[in-house]
């Protein structure tokens, strides 16, 4: 474990205070750091380390931040797969239709042909550079079918095991370029920035541009110590994944929790889409609420009511394999007239349709998708002879910190990609294994524009008037001014971390969560306004009471007076409960504005599409 103390030849060393510079190749270059290391963090910071030899470009050092271990990240737990137009049957523009059909008519066209361009060449790399892809005998990649794709082109690795098995395989690479500097076990608790200097040659574009404040470094709380320090950068890189733990059922790992979003609202950032939230629709019904993977409808699972009715046939044409949002919404109707209990989803129906025998059938399942068999036998279940219990779940946030095509956001010098990062492409509903695909294309963009981008660079942002073009339109566009709530200087100090985040996720989900209206909503966003209130002002309290801490000297054993484990876990919640709140309140505020229903966001009391909103909303903090 590398934490913010333990420097080796893999860790960026730094000091307390802002002054103190980051490492970098060459005298008077920028200080790069990237926060995040799922494949959108792993593929800029291999982009900076190794420069652009095409165009010359040179590579430099650069600092990778983890909140955790190096691997443990929402890549890691991803299943499906990637999709890629690298197959002769195939073209990105293919894909790139699928992709623009998916989204609802809010994709920036130009963002999706550069995911679906560029994603492929990625692919290639990955390819070519060993990563562990499954293969037929003959050596040729094996691919897969999923959800409201026109061909099959989702390469996948360790059948049901992709993010994981890309996640080791790159991290690995990662760890052996000289270039990345390493800090594990590090949060980022807020962005240093400072105002855009009004004297300079390039005050008049950046105003223009909406480009008020200009990155300085980074707040770190060392999870292992439990020391604040700070990070000085001139560029800084968010690839810090979704907030899945805004519910209570999510396929999403712990970590998930919003911080790089979070982080980039308090210090200004536009952000855009936070009221799209895909919802996966077969997550295991029971226990930690695995994921059952797209791929297995893919194959020929087909979903049931209690019954045994088959009913995804009457809802649209392609049934199972409808978009994520058609599914989920399905799903959880079905399970509201049957008293809430889960949907099942019937994995014999494969058997069927490949001719097994329950043998074969199993064969098959535990070789195509050894870690959901394994994980569902785990549970009790066997699915080669009887249906699963799935239910909706978190999974996916198409919106984010609003970015331009090169991965810029309205700060000078902080970037964004992957999960947390709106770049134009997932529009109102992302396609299925296309995350993997944005993380890897907009990741090296980032990595690339980090580089390339001189002191004064700003941001160049698509309109955002997806399908439509009409005044209306162009008035919704305009940024909206969101003020958020000062620390409650009454909230109870003793309020249970723990308890504070059940209170978030039961406030989502029950007002912002698969099915919406303006009853649910509004109540959310006064409770969620509260919640701010009050997980700032436990956030500070927490921080406060490690910081009171005494620190050991030199000579001292490194254990004697350090902040206990549990007030650090304590701390880290609180932190997390922090950011929860403030983009939960953003994403339920942005969801009673958007009086429609369009892609994952469904209105029961706007439940039709309204042509002059199709467009993303920007928000920026008042």
């Amino acid at each position: 474990m590398t934490s913010l103390t333990q420097d080796n030849t893999k860790t960026t060393p730094f000091g307390e205070t802002p002054d103190t510079p980051n490492t970098s190749s060459t005298p008077g270059t920028p200080t790069i750091a990237v926060i995040g290391a799922g494949i959108a963090g792993l593929s800029a910071a291999l982009a900076v380390a190794n420069g652009d030899p095409d165009s010359g470009l040179p590579g430099q050092d650069v600092t990778l931040i983890t909140k955790t271990d190096l691997v443990e990240s929402n890549t890691y737990h991803a299943q499906g797969g990637i999709a890629a137009a690298i197959f002769p049957d195939d073209d990105p523009k293919l894909h790139a239709q699928d992709t623009l059909a998916a989204g609802a008519g809010l994709c920036e066209p130009k963002a999706v042909d550069i995911l679906t361009r560029e994603g492929a060449e990625q692919v290639r790399r990955l390819i070519a550079a060993g990563v562990r892809f499954d293969k037929h005998p003959d050596g040729t990649l094996l691919r897969g079918l999923e959800a409201a794709h026109s061909r099959s082109r989702v390469v996948h690795a360790g059948g049901d095991a992709t993010g994981k098995i890309v996640e080791l395989d790159v991290s690995a690479i990662a760890r052996n370029t000289p270039h990345i500097h390493i800090i594990e076990h590090a949060f980022v608790v807020d962005l240093v920035t400072e105002p855009v200097d009004a004297h300079s040659l390039a005050a008049s574009e950046a105003q223009a541009a909406g480009v008020t404040r200009v990155i300085r470094g980074i707040r770190l709380f060392d999870t292992a110590t439990g020391e604040l320090r700070t990070l000085t950068a001139d560029r800084v890189i968010l690839a810090t994944g979704g907030a899945g733990r805004l519910y209570p059922y999510t396929t999403n790992p712990q970590v998930a929790t919003g911080d790089g979003l979070a982080a980039a609202w308090r210090a200004g950032a536009q952000v855009a889409d936070l009221e799209f939230y895909q919802f996966h629709p077969t997550a295991l019904g029971v226990g930690e609420h695995f994921l059952i993977s797209e791929a297995v409808r893919g194959e020929g699972a087909i979903l049931l009511n209690e019954r045994g009715e088959r009913y995804m046939t009457a809802i649209d044409p392609r049934a199972e394999l409808a978009p994520r949002d058609v599914v989920a919404r399905e799903n959880f109707r079905q399970m509201m007239t049957q008293g809430g209990r889960p949907v099942l989803l019937d994995a014999t129906a494969i058997g069927r349709k490949m001719g097994l025998d329950q043998p074969g059938l199993a064969a098959f399942l535990a070789h195509r998708f050894p870690t959901i068999d394994a994980y569902t036998r785990s549970m009790g279940f066997d699915w080669s002879r009887e249906p699963i219990p799935v239910t909706p779940a978190a999974h996916y946030w198409m919106g984010g910190i609003r970015t331009d095509l090169w991965a810029r956001t309205s700060i000078r010098g902080l970037y964004a990609a992957g999960e947390c990062a709106r770049t134009g492409v997932q529009g109102a509903n992302r396609l299925a294994s296309n995350s993997l695909l944005e993380g890897l294309a907009y990741g090296r963009r980032a990595g690339l524009a980090a580089l390339r981008d001189s002191e004064d660079t700003v941001w160049n942002p698509q309109p955002l008037l997806g399908s439509a073009a009409n005044a209306q339109t162009r008035e919704i566009t305009e940024p909206q001014t969101l003020a958020m709530p000062s620390p409650d200087t009454q909230a109870e100090p003793s309020a249970k971390p723990t308890d504070v985040r059940d209170t978030i996720e039961q406030t989502m989900w029950h007002g912002v969560g698969v099915l919406r209206d303006a009853d649910g909503l509004s109540p959310a966003q006064s409770r969620l306004t509260g919640l701010v209130e009050q997980t700032q002002a436990l956030a500070q309290a927490a921080l406060s009471k490690v910081a009171k801490t005494p620190r050991t000297d030199a000579t001292a054993t490194a254990t004697a007076s350090a902040p206990a484990p549990g007030d650090i876990a304590d701390t880290v919640t609180a932190l997390e409960n922090r950011n929860l709140a403030a983009i939960g309140l953003v994403a339920a505020t942005a969801a009673l504005a958007r009086t429609e229903s369009r892609g994952a966001h469904a209105r029961t009391d706007f439940p039709d599409t309204d042509s002059v909103q199709a467009c993303s909303r920007p928000f920026i903090r008042g």
